[in-house]
């Protein structure tokens, strides 16, 4: 999973990318609505933190404009925490609303929720025939055997298997698994395909030759 973070406080930010890291999720971060924008307009996120006091503009704008192009979720982080404030960014179309100073477990759970939402899920867990997926431990099972995946190979699998039946490119993997700060090495994504076929089975990705990659449906 993919996360935007929109905050210009340079302590709060560094903590939260950390922290967001060492759960798997890949992170980007910018400090203002102009770059915010900008990244959105490149490239897929899955979810966003919304600070609303940016130096160049009111979070509240980013939002307006996001709205135009997208239905991810966004989360608003801020220390504004008027119910106006609040009724304003849940009618512009925010998902969550988590006044600061918060509790990074209680963001944890909001974002995973939000997450779930986005994607059909009624619970943190995901199943694929013998396999097996709990998204909050990160924890892979395939038949009845626990499975040792890598960061990037764990969070490739449960984007193919969220997405099965549909052909996913090259370039949308890519970003699903890469940060703006992220050297991608040419054969990167075929070598966590190929290890994924080695660990679990090797008919369970399928290669579109000139298109991407699939999981059937089942």
């Amino acid at each position: 999973m993919r996360i935007l973070v929109l905050e210009d406080d340079q302590p709060l930010a560094l903590g939260l990318i950390q922290t967001l890291q060492a759960e798997q999720y890949v992170v980007d971060h910018f400090n203002t609505v102009q770059l915010g924008l900008q990244a959105v307009s490149q490239e897929h996120y899955d979810l966003v933190l919304l600070d609303l006091g940016l130096p160049d503009a009111d979070g509240f704008s980013f939002l307006k404009e996001f709205r135009k192009q997208q239905v991810t979720p966004v989360l608003i982080l801020t220390a504004r925490d008027s119910i106006d404030d609040k009724i304003q960014g849940l009618d512009l179309g925010a998902d969550d609303y988590l006044p600061k100073p918060f509790d990074i477990n209680e963001l944890q759970a909001r974002m995973r929720a939000l997450l779930r939402r986005s994607t059909g899920q009624a619970r943190n867990a995901l199943e694929y025939g013998d396999v097996q997926i709990d998204t909050q431990s990160r924890q892979v099972m395939y038949q009845g055997k626990a499975i040792n995946l890598a960061r990037r190979e764990y969070n490739l699998l449960e984007v193919l298997i969220q997405n099965q039946g549909k052909v996913m490119s090259r370039h949308s993997l890519e970003q699903s698994l890469y940060s703006w700060q992220d050297d991608i090495e040419s054969n990167a994504l075929e070598v966590h395909i190929h290890n994924l076929r080695k660990k679990l089975y090797s008919k369970l990705i399928t290669t579109i030759r000139g298109v991407g990659y699939t999981v059937a449906a089942l």
